[in-house]
C-alpha cells in the first residue's frame, strides 16, 4: 500500500511526536572530553583554532574532570604536552612527566566516577613530532617503537587509567600494550584501540592543541582516506590482538567507515569527531552562517546514527549541559 494509505509525515507532526519515535537519542554516557594538560602553565592558554578549548593546568583539567563527571559524561581522554622534547620521546615514561601526572591527579579527583582515557602515542613527546622512534634513514621505526608504548601503557596504567588509547596506527600495537599490561599485573586496564584512523587534512587545529613539531606528514602509518575494505581488516587485528573497544578516527569524512565497522564489530565501537570538525562548525557558527547549537547536535547525532557507541567530542560537556535542559 503506498499513499494515501501510507503517510510517514504523520509522525513528524509534534516535536513530542518526533521525540517519541526518534531511532536515535544523545545521551551524557555516550561522550567522552578530550582535554590537553600543559606542562610549565601558570593558567589555561586558549587555542586560537578551537575557540572555547585550551590547554589546562592540572588544576584547570582537575576542575574539568570533576565538571565532567558531574556532568554524567561516559569519559575524558587525556593529551599531555611537555615542556622538553627529544627523539625518542623520553618525557612520555617519566612517571611525573606531565601526562602520567595529569592521569593521576585526575584519578584522585573523580575516582571511578568518570572513565579516565590517556592517549598512548608519541607524537606529543618527540622533537620530530612523529608517533614513534625514526630509523637511521628518517622512517618510523615500527617494532622499536611498540617497545615504547609497551613502556607508555604500563606507566600510564600504573598512574591510573582506566582506558587506555594507542592511536599511533603501529602494526601490533594492540597486542604489545596488552601483554605488557597482562605482565605487569594490569589485567583490568583497558584498551581502545584506535582501529581505523585515516590521515586526514582535518587534524590541523588538533597539532596547536599540543604545539606539534612535526614536519611532513604521517601517511606512511595512518591509513589513506581512498580506502574502506582495508578499515575492516585494521579492526580485525586489532580485536585478534585484545582491543575491548574500536574506533574509527576522524568521524565527518568516514561515516561509511563507522557504519562498516559497527555492523561487524563485537565490542563497543567509538568515533572521534576531530579538531578539524569542530573548528569548521565554530567558524562558520561565528560568521552567521549556521545555529551553532543546532550544528553541533546534529553533527554528533549523525555520528551515533552511523554507530558510534560513544563520541570523542570537544563538545561533549556543552552538550551535556543542553540534554539536562531537556
Amino acid at each position: 500500500m503506498s499513499f494515501p494509505i501510507h503517510r510517514p509525515r504523520r509522525l513528524r507532526q509534534t516535536p513530542a511526536l518526533r521525540r517519541l519515535v526518534a531511532e536515535t537519542r544523545l545521551h551524557p554516557a555516550e561522550l567522552i572530553l578530550p582535554a590537553f594538560v600543559r606542562e610549565g602553565l601558570t593558567e589555561p592558554a586558549p587555542l586560537q583554532s578551537m575557540p572555547g578549548v585550551v590547554q589546562h593546568t592540572t588544576d584547570t583539567l582537575n576542575r574539568a574532570a570533576v565538571e565532567a563527571a558531574e556532568l554524567g559524561l561516559g569519559g575524558i581522554m587525556l593529551f599531555g604536552v611537555p615542556e622538553t622534547r627529544d627523539a625518542v620521546g623520553s618525557a612520555s615514561l617519566d612517571p611525573d612527566g606531565v601526562l602520567n601526572a595529569a592521569i593521576r591527579s585526575v584519578r584522585a579527583e573523580v575516582g571511578d566516577d568518570l572513565v579516565v582515557m590517556s592517549d598512548v602515542c608519541l607524537d606529543e613527546f618527540t622533537d620530530h613530532g612523529h608517533c614513534g622512534v625514526l630509523d637511521a634513514k628518517g622512517r618510523v621505526d615500527n617494532d622499536a617503537t611498540l617497545e615504547i608504548y609497551a613502556q607508555m601503557a604500563v606507566a600510564q596504567a600504573e598512574a591510573g587509567a582506566h582506558v587506555l588509547g594507542p592511536s599511533g596506527m603501529m602494526d601490533g600495537q594492540v597486542a604489545v600494550i596488552r601483554q605488557a599490561l597482562d605482565t605487569a599485573g594490569q589485567q583490568d586496564v583497558s584498551i581502545v584501540a584506535y582501529a581505523a584512523k585515516y590521515a586526514s587534512a582535518f587534524y590541523g587545529p588538533f597539532r596547536e592543541a599540543v604545539d606539534s613539531q612535526l614536519k611532513g606528514d604521517r601517511r606512511t602509518y595512518q591509513m589513506d582516506a581512498a580506502n574502506r575494505r582495508e578499515a575492516l581488516l585494521e579492526v580485525e587485528l586489532d580485536l585478534e590482538e585484545g582491543a575491548d573497544m574500536i574506533m574509527v578516527k576522524p568521524a565527518m569524512s568516514y561515516l561509511d567507515i563507522l557504519a562498516d565497522v559497527a555492523a561487524m564489530s563485537p565490542v563497543p565501537v567509538a568515533a572521534y569527531q576531530i579538531s578539524g570538525e569542530y573548528a569548521m562548525i565554530e567558524a562558520a557558527a561565528a560568521n552567521g552562517w549556521i545555529d551553532r547549537k543546532a550544528a553541533i547536535l546534529e553533527s554528533v547525532l549523525g555520528i551515533r546514527r552511523a554507530g558510534a557507541n560513544m563520541v570523542l567530542t570537544y563538545w561533549a560537556s556543552e552538550i551535556a549541559g543542553w540534554l539536562r535542559e531537556v
